[in-house]
């Protein structure tokens, strides 16, 4: 089976992705490459516009994840930030989205995660989830496997720890519900990709 290529310019992110190929038993490259990202509030178009910049690029199959973070309830921009949490600065000054949170009773939010790969004909897009509920104040350290200071905020459903203050083991088996984009890529390209089927998983 030919070997797949991420491109990325972040470290962890490969890191967290090649563990999801090795326990399929699939062997991964990494090219490290910043893409363009547009300016929209779209992860699935931003995703896609990356995956085909990316093929230039190699002129290979490859593939790009992108992720947004979801607040239900911000005041007056319900779902924000979004595929902007990077570049709005919310994931990064925690203590500023906390101040505009701290009146929100209803602190529901999620992470999803958008893959996408691209063969040079065809995009196949993948979603991951992940609910839970903002805290009330920042709990746990940012360690280098964390992909987001949100880490510090972020409860996983029927969880009591932030993801931060879970150990390695306690987010892996965390029992939320979440989807993983990675892992559903990694098993239908082993299973169903050279064997001609198309699949779309769509998160709404």
């Amino acid at each position: 089976m030919e070997r797949l290529t991420y491109v990325t310019s972040n470290s962890k992110k490969y890191i967290a992705v090649k563990e999801h190929f090795e326990e399929e038993g699939l062997e991964l490259d990494y090219f490290i490459q910043d893409l363009f990202e547009p300016e929209i509030n779209d992860i699935e178009k931003i995703s896609r516009t990356k995956a085909e910049e990316a093929y230039s690029i190699l002129g290979k199959p490859c593939f790009v994840a992108d992720s947004g973070f979801y607040i239900d309830h911000y005041p007056g921009n319900p779902g924000y930030p979004g595929a902007f949490a990077k570049r709005s600065g919310v994931s990064s000054d925690i203590d500023s989205l906390l101040k505009v949170m701290e009146n929100v009773s209803d602190r529901t939010c999620r992470f999803v995660d958008c893959l996408t790969f691209y063969d040079g004909k065809d995009f196949y897009t993948f979603y991951g989830v992940s609910e839970g509920s903002l805290a009330d104040t920042p709990r746990g350290e940012h360690t280098e496997k964390a992909k987001s200071n949100l880490w510090r905020l972020f409860i996983p459903k029927n969880c009591s720890k932030t993801l931060a203050e879970m150990t390695d083991y306690e987010r892996k088996t965390r029992e939320d519900g979440r989807t993983s984009a990675t892992e559903l890529f990694a098993k239908w390209y082993k299973n169903e990709y050279n064997k001609g089927k198309i699949i779309k998983k769509e998160y709404s």
